[in-house]
């Protein structure tokens, strides 16, 4: 019998590229299996850019399935494809109803899942595991200290505008940096950036800004005060062109925030940089030859799960002593070759 497959992951976009893993080790669990899944608008590019997935459907949460009978009607439609098995990395409340009205019998969910007893196999969600593994206890995909070490598989783009972007470096060694974050606590200072691209640029790196329309102004603040070897690129490419570019890039350095993620699935060495997070929740690259940097000594850290639009304590000390001296100390240490 083919098991078909359904997998919820409506969160954000650093959380979806990190439930790939778990996708492709179900696919060599359940051969020849259809795998589909249900994601929001977003991250339905990261999903079709998986070898490993069928069909993405995408609930709108705050549109058109915003409304129970919306929501219920989705569930009917999904409900007629007879899924065999259906997993659910995310915990919400609207993921559980889903699941619910599914009524598919095979059902999978975390323990800290709202409305949790929906889910026929509730697993025991550890928070201080890494979210890949946790995603790997979810499936019941056994790993040992480093076999759960697995990039996120995403078909990159290496597109004639990725190729162009390229070309700009010269033949030069690539360090693309991503200074952008949805949320401003997560946010490295700009200054630091800019003292850290500096160094790179006099070890004659040549530096790409990536990131989405919203870190635009950003990274044109970054170009603006350096003239030579950097090109500003956020806003000009799709997931999957954004890792064909980190393929060809030497070094990442981010923030905690989705680039970092796609720094994994494109297995480039990746400095992520804490600010008012930390490495604890779960979400840090994790791939050999990445790394990252917190300065932890502080009782207002961590201050959220994901982060504020300002400090609540208005220091943001986090990301002010996490001095540029300091990132450009472990760059010398373990990235620059």
């Amino acid at each position: 019998m083919t098991e078909k497959i359904l997998i919820i992951q409506t969160a954000f976009i650093g959380d979806a590229i990190l439930t790939l893993p778990m996708i492709q080790k179900l696919d060599e669990m359940f051969p020849n299996c259809i795998i589909d899944v249900v994601a929001i608008p977003s991250t339905k590019a990261i999903f079709d850019a998986s070898p490993y997935v069928n069909s993405t459907y995408v609930m709108e949460k705050r549109g058109k399935h915003k409304s129970f009978f919306k929501l219920r009607k989705f569930a009917k439609e999904l409900a007629a494809k007879n899924y065999s098995r259906l997993y659910s990395p995310h915990r919400s409340l609207r993921s559980s109803l889903l699941v619910m009205m599914c009524g598919i019998k095979n059902t999978y969910g975390f323990s800290t899942s709202e409305f949790k007893y929906v889910y026929k196999n509730i697993i025991t969600y550890f928070p201080e595991k890494h979210e890949v593994q946790r995603n790997f206890d979810l499936i019941g995909y056994s790993y040992d200290d480093d076999s759960w070490r697995i990039a996120p598989n995403m078909k990159g783009q290496n597109s004639s505008v990725v190729q162009k972007i390229i070309a700009r470096a010269n033949n030069k060694r690539i360090a693309s940096v991503a200074p952008g974050s949805i949320w401003n606590t997560k946010r490295y200072p700009i200054d630091y950036y800019l003292k850290v691209i500096d160094y790179l640029v006099k070890m004659n790196f040549f530096i790409i800004l990536i990131g989405g329309m919203d870190d635009v102004k950003d990274c044109e603040s970054l170009t603006g005060k350096i003239k030579d070897s950097i090109y500003n690129a956020a806003g000009e490419l799709s997931f999957a062109e954004s890792v064909a570019l980190l393929e060809k890039s030497e070094l990442l350095i981010c923030n905690d925030s989705a680039p970092a993620h796609l720094g994994q699935a494109a297995n480039t060495k990746t400095l992520m940089l804490y600010c008012s997070t930390v490495p604890d929740f779960g979400f840090a690259p994790y791939l050999s030859g990445s790394d990252f940097l917190s300065y932890n000594d502080l009782k207002c850290k961590p201050c959220g799960i994901h982060g504020y639009k300002e400090c609540p304590i208005k220091t943001f000390e986090c990301g002010i002593k996490l001095i540029p001296e300091m990132v450009i100390s472990k760059l010398k240490e373990n990235f620059i070759l």
